[in-house]
């Protein structure tokens, strides 16, 4: 639960961030008739990704065991794709986010401001789906329980309060260090997802190696313990995993960690000061 609640959090926090900048911003320029409908994208935004959790959630009944791991496999690893486009995006845009929400919001207002109610949804939509496709599947890889799901609403609710107050000035919050630490946590999540997404291909026998562990400490950490059971929920801890899986699982937290941590360190980087221009060369006498 912890889990998906800090990715309720950071996901709800963004959207939240979203929706502050656009009503400021409207409010700001005077027109507030098109209130009503930047709220109306807000809501069609968030309804489409609970419709997407529904589908994925209540769809693949009927279908074979390995249709279904098969659909399963294949979602994670987009989940996992979404997540980590995400983290780097918001690392690379995250101080622009103000100015590039006004430009199009710009456009979006002229005449009747319709333009304002496919600008909320496809901002705010976007984040919404990224986290109900991660969310099914931190859900599918816990064996179906709901805690994953009850912890991101309780997330995105805490984000909603979050992001009223900051629009209301009341609380201050160094969001660079937010999402940075999420952002790391996040990737720590996806490496077990995609470890999780690949066993249940290997189940369907799409890919090699299936039912060959590469240890079993199942004794030592059983999952029906308390603290196998908070790993499993927090990293998708599996105590018998195959050798694929923990491949993976290495290969991806040493890739995406290093280019995280590059992006990072780049960032903080303190700009180059301009030097002053060199003095023109005096002309050699002849």
């Amino acid at each position: 639960m912890l889990a998906n609640y800090l990715i309720g959090l950071r996901e709800g926090l963004e959207m939240a961030l979203i929706v502050t900048i656009l009503v400021a911003y409207v409010v700001k320029l005077g027109r507030t008739d098109v209130l009503s409908k930047l709220w109306i994208g807000v809501g069609i935004a968030l309804v489409v990704p609970l419709g997407i959790g529904a589908v994925l959630t209540w769809g693949p009944y009927g279908m074979s065991f390995q249709a279904q791991e098969i659909l399963g496999g294949s979602l994670s690893l987009v989940a996992v794709g979404f997540v980590t486009w995400m983290v780097f995006w918001m690392g690379k845009t995250a101080r622009s986010m103000k100015s590039t929400l006004h430009s199009r919001l710009d456009s979006a207002l002229v005449g009747a401001g319709w333009g304002v109610v496919v600008l909320a949804m496809l901002s705010v939509g976007r984040e919404g789906i990224e986290t109900s496709l991660f969310v099914w599947a931190t859900v599918a890889s816990t064996g179906g329980s709901w805690e994953p799901a009850v912890g991101a609403l309780l997330g995105i609710a805490t984000a909603a309060v979050i992001g009223f107050l900051l629009y209301r000035g009341m609380v201050k919050i160094n969001l660079g260090r937010f999402f940075t630490w999420t952002g790391a946590f996040l990737i720590l999540v996806a490496a077990g997802v995609l470890a999780y997404g690949l066993g249940d291909l290997q189940e369907a026998g799409l890919l090699p190696g299936g039912g060959v562990h590469a240890y079993d400490i199942s004794r030592a950490i059983p999952a029906s313990s308390w603290y196998g059971t908070l790993a499993a929920g927090i990293l998708n801890f599996n105590p018998s995993p195959t050798a694929l899986q923990v491949a993976a699982w290495f290969i991806y937290l040493a890739v995406v960690g290093y280019f995280y941590i590059r992006q990072h360190r780049s960032a903080k980087r303190p700009a180059p000061t301009p030097t002053a221009a060199a003095a023109p060369h005096a002309p050699i006498p002849s």
